[in-house]
């Protein structure tokens, strides 16, 4: 299958699932606010990666990624964090005190990150050594963490108790630091396992623009 027709269908299955995740609240509501701040990082994110699609086109690799952490914050905006059915048969298979997948959520919130800013630094010359990328890409993931927990104590100063659900700290003291350790635990997964595959890609898309623009040959 061709790129551009993987990349299609990856935003056709995250239209779908926005629909569906749209829809279900009207169907069994829980919570429509908490569902709108779930899925704003989506609807945000989308209209630009389809702006910036010629002008500066990603891997396949982080389309896909982006897309699969679309599908986990869309999921968890439908049921919120604490409510995804997934979670709780987790949490029985592995007899956990609580819903367990938010930290997935968070997981990904450094795994994805991590290598969008990897892939910008390296395609961009702001870094030419793999390690320093590798260093700012991880701070760049745990910023991106840090401002996301701004963003839900700002959330719990404006909403209060209705807030509690967007938060989904489901009692836990310690959720905050929970969340930042997921997402640096992420970050270094991702650049641990997929830095070479993400290197090979990133050198397969700079060659085809090349390529195309090579003069023809003699006759």
């Amino acid at each position: 299958m061709s790129r551009t027709r993987v990349l299609a269908a990856l935003g056709l299955l995250v239209l779908a699932a926005l629909v569906v995740s749209d829809i279900a609240p009207y169907i069994a509501p829980y919570d429509r606010v908490t569902w709108l701040m779930e899925v704003g990082p989506v609807l945000v994110a989308a209209p630009l990666l389809l702006v910036t699609y010629r002008c500066f086109p990603l891997t396949t690799l982080l389309y896909m990624l982006i897309a699969l952490d679309a599908l986990v914050l869309i999921l968890g905006g439908a049921y919120t964090y604490a409510r995804v059915p997934l979670g709780f048969w987790l949490q029985r298979l592995f007899d956990l005190e609580r819903n367990p997948y938010d930290r997935s959520g968070h997981f990904m919130q450094g795994f994805v990150p991590a290598l969008i800013a990897r892939e910008i630094l390296l395609r961009g010359s702001y870094v030419s050594g793999g390690r320093m990328a590798a260093f700012l890409s991880g701070c760049v993931a745990l910023a991106v963490r840090a401002f996301y927990e701004l963003v839900e104590w700002w959330t719990a100063l404006a909403l209060g108790q209705g807030a509690d659900a967007f938060l989904g700290t489901q009692g836990d003291p310690w959720d905050t630091q929970s969340d930042m350790f997921m997402a640096l635990v992420g970050a270094a997964a991702a650049l641990l396992t997929l830095a070479l595959l993400q290197d090979r890609q990133m050198e397969n898309l700079t060659a085809a623009p090349a390529a195309g623009r090579a003069p023809a040959s003699g006759r």
